[in-house]
């Protein structure tokens, strides 16, 4: 049987026990196997996992200065949900727990999504999306 990939994405974070509550606010676990107090290993899915890093921790992967997500554009991160209702409850969630909204809501009718600023800056997107909607609307 193959093995699933999986995806880790690195984040660099000011301040970690802050950002850890800020994501557990919003409903996510952390792997303490992976977590210490240098990083947290966030599980977003059973193959999608965000590595917070303190920024000691994440300059030991790249000898580049860490970007300052507040100023400019680095990284979106887009995770489907199930419904609008749901991504709606995130939203809610994120701005409650000290998210900035980044733009208004965007519907394309098959599609809904969402956008906010994390703690550090990093902009995250729930989003919903119908195939079969959009299919019909293709096929009209």
């Amino acid at each position: 049987m193959p093995t699933k990939t999986r995806i880790f994405i690195n984040l660099p974070v000011a301040d970690l026990e802050r950002s850890k509550a800020f994501f557990a606010a919003l409903g996510f676990g952390f792997d303490l196997r992976f977590t210490d107090e240098t990083a947290a290993c966030m599980a977003v899915s059973e193959e999608i996992f965000v590595m917070l890093l303190t920024h000691e921790k994440f300059g030991q992967f790249s000898p580049l200065p860490i970007a300052d997500a507040r100023k400019a554009n680095e990284v979106l991160l887009a995770l489907s949900y199930g419904s609008r209702e749901e991504v709606d409850e995130v939203m809610a969630k994120a701005l409650d727990a000290g998210a900035t909204e980044v733009r208004p809501a965007d519907d394309l009718g098959f599609m809904y999504g969402r956008s906010f600023a994390d703690l550090d800056g990093h902009i995250w997107e729930p989003v919903w999306l119908s195939i079969n909607q959009m299919m019909a609307d293709k096929a009209d």
